[in-house]
């Protein structure tokens, strides 16, 4: 390899001189140089060469793996994973290919941690399938350069009669949670119409009792101003016939008025009770 070379952020490079691993590269422009033909008094210049390595983060699947559970099921499983090459010297050094050492790795502690599991331990934890495989991978992984991000289960097929049976199963408890939800909102439902109905008789309550106390406050007021009416008046009827009592021809002047006030009326009589007179001597 002889030129200039760019490396991009997403890569690194391994840098050799007669094959042996002297740095690695950066990102950016480097000159590698090519063999030189030695010549008197001038040295052989060492060859030089670069291997790129991507480390940005990859996706490897690993599709269809028909694996026995515990309980002599086979079911087919597919698990994807997502890696980066932490480590280019390792990647690269310590295993021919880490992609495929990758891929035997997980398929193992996937083969293993199924067998390891129930047919209903897998249907209601299938988190742990993801676990096993990160806790058996993680380490194995690091010691050739890869950094696992995470393992998870993409696929689960089962046999033809087990899924049918399991396509019931999941559509019953469908239509259970459905219901359940429906139930809830209902019974919230009535709970908010029950709240806003006892709200309404609350509410109904405060204003009929505002208005009992209305209409007693006005009672009482009437009955106090009647009362003061009748006291008024009677004081003034004190007054009046204290004042006639005091002053007699004042009370006769009030008679002599009323008795010409009906005299007035046609129809009005008049009886006037007099002394009784003397008897007329005898002659």
């Amino acid at each position: 390899m002889t030129g200039e070379l760019i490396i991009k952020d997403t890569h690194r490079g391994l840098f050799y001189q007669d094959g042996v691993l002297k740095k690695i590269l950066e990102a950016g422009r480097y000159e590698i140089k090519g063999p030189r033909p030695a010549l008197l008094f001038m040295p052989r210049r060492p060859v030089e060469s670069v291997v790129v390595v991507d480390v940005r983060e990859r996706e490897l699947t690993i599709k269809g793996q028909e694996i026995l559970t515990s309980d002599k099921v086979a079911i087919r499983v597919s698990i994807i994973v997502q890696f980066k090459v932490s480590d280019p010297k390792a990647a690269i050094h310590q295993v021919v290919n880490y992609e495929e050492r990758l891929y035997s790795d997980v398929q193992l502690a996937a083969r293993r941690s199924l067998a390891s599991m129930s047919l209903e331990e897998i249907l209601t934890n299938r988190n742990r399938l993801s676990e096993d495989i990160m806790r058996d991978v993680k380490e194995a992984a690091s010691s050739y350069g890869v950094a696992i991000l995470r393992a998870d289960v993409k696929d689960l097929v089962f046999p033809g009669n087990l899924q049918e049976i399991m396509n019931k199963v999941l559509a019953a408890e469908r239509l259970s949670e459905a219901r359940l939800v429906e139930t809830r909102t209902e019974l919230e439902k009535r709970k908010l119409e029950a709240a806003n109905e006892a709200e309404v008789q609350t509410l109904r309550a405060e204003a009929d009792a505002k208005a009992s106390r209305a209409r007693a406050e006005a009672a009482a007021e009437a009955e106090r101003i009647t009362a003061e009416g009748e006291s008024a008046a009677m004081a003034a009827r004190e007054a009046l016939a204290k004042f006639y009592q005091q002053n007699p021809a004042m009370l006769r002047l009030k008679e002599l008025e009323a008795m010409a006030e009906l005299g007035r009326n046609a129809s009005a009589r008049l009886f006037i009770g007099f002394d009784k007179l003397p008897t007329p001597a005898a002659e």
